[in-house]
């Protein structure tokens, strides 16, 4: 009864939340008022969400002095975005990339852009009464005038030896009547605007306290737990832009900063990871399931799997509003049956031949089977590849290994890529997996993302190593 109430209150509390949303937006449109040069394609990115940094909206051959309409549906209001513009200055010339970062709420924009000086005012500007980014541009010029000294004195008194010296104490009591006097400065900002988008992002340069009595450890201990200080998790804004993530970036690099081997850093991201969860956990379900998110990437590029296992709990969680729910399961199920010294999944190899192996019936002299699961629209899976083709083509690395190329490629383009590179990896077993990421194959390997590697011994079947690049591949042949 207790959890069906729970989950009640939950979604009654995310309809109110959307239901404010949509009551305010509407889809916008952005008149860009194109000049200075011939002519230009342009681009609409969003800075998070799905799609993020890749154009959810492209239209060419703009030319100088013409108007181009773009709207924003109202489903990714309000938010962060990039207008790209691949402008060539004469008809001949090559297409050129600029940006141009902004603000969208609930107002229709008029812009003037010139792409060759897109970051001068007196070129590139919104309409006279546009709001969101003309608030945003001019808190952050007082901002920057008003944080300049007091993070000097933060930085002198992290770094001074004496703490128990007159001077040191002269600098604390500084410091103080400086950081507060921000910090209600800051507070000011917010109530005056906070009818504003922008304003929601005030939050994330707020002051937290230190303790100085104590050695430079001991300080740098008190900022990490003083670091939330400022933040009402209950705002679901907060993730609307990069500023939330650029915020837990420098939260992280705080522990980072501390490792001095690969086994504590794993140790201090998980404990970051673990502080920053329980504190969003009190906060809006967006809010905190876009915690658990941000450090899932974290542990999964990094392979941390403690702090993946860390994870297991919020995930259960029906308060947890996470999107990578099914990956990070899907991570710790993998976790669980992929291991050193575990059978490695079978599956079909067709030959051209049409010929049908299993794999783990495929006869080989080399002692090890190397699957390799890539991409071909892939630019680091390209990268990683040729690095393999380099070192396998050695005469002594083909009678060491034998070589399954799995594709992930799925759509018609990625395909003629694929169809394409694959002829330069002469002797490798190429097999592409229908269903891409999400393919038979894919899954019994808990495939996530590529490139990935997974050594198997040939007699046995036996996985001996997941090398997470060539030269780890090298380093474990070598190894034995």
């Amino acid at each position: 009864m207790k959890y069906r109430k729970g989950v009640f209150l939950l979604l009654l509390l995310l309809f109110i939340t959307a239901l404010r949303l949509s009551a305010q937006q509407n889809n916008i449109d952005i008149n860009i008022h194109l000049r200075g040069v011939y002519e230009s394609k342009i681009s609409l990115l969003p800075m998070v969400g799905n799609n993020a940094l890749r154009p959810i909206l492209e239209k060419g051959h703009i030319k100088d002095g013409s108007v181009c309409k773009i709207t924003i549906p109202k489903e990714r209001l309000p938010g962060q975005f990039v207008l790209r513009f691949d402008y060539k200055e004469k008809k001949d010339g090559s297409p050129y990339p600029v940006e141009k970062y902004f603000f969208v709420s609930n107002q229709n924009l008029e812009l003037w852009v010139h792409p060759l000086h897109i970051s001068k005012p007196d070129s590139t500007y919104f309409q006279k009464g546009e709001i969101e980014n003309s608030l945003f541009d001019s808190f952050m010029k007082e901002n920057s005038l008003k944080k300049k000294n007091l993070a000097l004195l933060r930085n002198f008194l992290i770094e001074y030896d004496n703490p128990k010296s007159k001077f040191y104490k002269l600098g604390i009591a500084e410091y103080e009547n400086r950081r507060k006097e921000y910090n209600k400065w800051l507070s000011r900002q917010k109530s005056k605007n906070k009818e504003v988008f922008v304003s929601h992002l005030f939050s994330f340069q707020y002051v937290s306290s230190v303790a100085w009595g104590g050695d430079q450890q001991a300080r740098i201990e008190s900022m990490t737990e003083h670091y939330f200080d400022g933040i009402d998790f209950r705002d679901p804004l907060l993730v609307k832009t990069m500023d939330m993530r650029k915020w837990i970036d420098s939260y992280v690099n705080i522990y980072g900063a501390k490792a001095t081997t690969i086994h504590l850093r794993d140790s201090l991201f998980t404990l970051a990871g673990k502080r920053a969860i329980e504190k969003s956990k009190q906060g809006h379900p967006i809010v905190y399931g876009w915690m658990v998110d941000y450090f899932y990437r974290g542990f999964e590029s990094f392979d941390i799997q403690q702090g993946m296992k860390m994870l297991e709990t919020y995930i259960a969680d029906p308060n947890c509003l996470t999107k990578k729910k099914m990956e990070i399961q899907k991570r710790l199920d993998g976790m669980k049956n992929m291991m050193i010294g575990s059978v490695a999944p079978d599956f079909k190899i067709e030959h051209e031949s049409g010929d049908i192996t299993q794999f783990l019936e495929y006869y080989t002299d080399s002692k090890y089977k190397l699957v390799l699961f890539w991409s071909a629209d892939c630019y680091h899976c390209k990268e990683e590849v040729e690095k393999l083709n380099s070192w396998y083509k050695s005469l002594k690395n083909k009678k060491t290994i034998d070589i399954f190329a799995i594709s992930l490629d799925e759509s018609e383009t990625e395909i003629q890529a694929w169809n394409k590179l694959k002829k330069q990896y002469f002797g490798w077993h190429h097999i592409r997996a229908k269903g891409g990421i999400n393919s038979a194959v894919a899954n019994a390997y808990y495939i996530l993302s590529v490139p990935v590697m997974v050594l198997v011994d040939t007699l046995t079947n036996e996985i001996v190593a997941f090398p997470k690049s060539i030269e780890g591949l090298q380093k474990k042949l070598v190894e034995g």
